[in-house]
């Protein structure tokens, strides 16, 4: 069942609301049944703080949309019954997509491989070869479209299907020199993005970026990576989202060499080919659960109750059950709580159930 215009529409507009991210979209949803419902209940729900939590204006968003279509953009919203299956089933998904090229590669089985950007040509050389094996045995390659690794990985993948995650928007072509791999990626393969049509990119961005790119994947494949690097944070979320992670190890004298080894001392699967990657595909795992059924509270909460709930938030991210046992409160009724407080910017909401301030 599709969803009316109308719907994906709203869907968009609030996923653009200021402090409005993809755990708080998620529960006004299920809470209000839609996004139209829920952008009609979002000014009583910020009236009584005297924050303000607005939705942008309908031009505004009729702006993206058409500034999308000008570039040939395909929008996927949450709920359409083309949205990937892999991002569906994370808790949250991301409420919004963009994509250029064939989005149809979203849906097939895909491996990631992500890497240094000041990659040694040894990396590169199995990054490209490896996404080729990858490619001749039915997998869609997905990366990051970055120098380095992620490059070599879309070239590799090139004749047979390749995504790239866009931390920007998807017109954002990011390093500049890339400028011909997008132009190629958008004719052979796919441009992904969650960011509004036309955002450049910011440091903020990329660990959503980052999660995408393994939320598509059945597992991330990591060549070379510094220890502090946004390849060992989308390998962490690959971990997190019940996808397998694999390491390409290396020499200790390469500092690049120290990401991959740091992760096969924490139990990653050695990768030296794509034997080693079709074999743990071949035993038998589960992706976890699909997120349970958004918790709905009707009821009308007063601000002591809010209040309650806010001095028990701290910088430390804190599970919403442990907060409900703690005031000896529903869990629906503290999860409500929370999503009054995040709209207002008095709390954080983080997958997995944890809010923080």
């Amino acid at each position: 069942m599709s969803l009316a215009p109308a719907e994906r529409f709203a869907r968009l507009r609030l996923a653009r609301t200021d402090r409005i991210g993809p755990v708080a979209f998620t529960q006004l949803v299920g809470r209000y049944g839609s996004a139209v419902a829920a952008l009609d209940a979002l000014p009583g729900l910020v009236r009584k703080s005297g924050a303000t939590s607005t939705p942008p204006p309908v031009e505004a968003v009729e702006r993206e949309l058409t500034a999308g279509e000008a570039l040939g953009a395909r929008l996927l919203v949450l709920g359409d019954a083309d949205y990937p299956e892999m991002l569906a089933a994370l808790d949250p998904p991301p409420p919004i997509l963009w994509t250029r090229g064939d989005a149809g590669l979203l849906n097939r089985p895909s491996v990631a491989i992500v890497g240094a950007r000041i990659a040694s040509a040894g990396g590169q050389r199995i990054a490209r070869g490896l996404a080729q094996q990858l490619g001749q045995s039915g997998y869609v390659v997905i990366s990051g479209m970055a120098r380095g690794i992620d490059a070599a990985a879309h070239e590799g993948a090139m004749p047979t299907g390749t995504v790239a995650v866009l931390g920007g928007g998807v017109n954002d072509i990011y390093p500049p020199e890339h400028a011909d791999l997008y132009a190629r990626l958008t004719e052979n393969g796919c441009i992904v993005s969650e960011s509004p049509v036309g955002a450049r990119a910011q440091a903020r961005d990329f660990p959503r970026r980052n999660r995408i790119i393994s939320g598509l994947s059945r597992g991330v494949v990591v060549v070379e990576a510094e220890v502090r690097s946004g390849s060992l944070i989308t390998a962490r979320l690959a971990a997190e989202q019940g996808r397998d992670v694999f390491a390409v190890p290396g020499s200790p004298l390469d500092p690049r060499a120290r990401g991959p080894n740091e992760l096969l001392r924490q139990g990653a699967i050695l990768c030296e080919g794509i034997e080693d990657i079709e074999r743990a595909f071949n035993t038998l795992r589960t992706l976890r659960e699909p997120p349970a059924e958004p918790l709905r509270f009707d009821d009308e909460l007063d601000q002591a109750f809010l209040e309650r709930v806010a001095a028990l938030l701290s910088p430390t991210p804190a599970p919403r059950d442990e907060i409900a046992r703690a005031l000896n409160a529903p869990a629906a009724q503290v999860a409500a709580a929370l999503l009054e407080l995040s709209l207002v910017g008095r709390a954080e909401l983080l997958p997995g159930g944890l809010a923080s301030i």
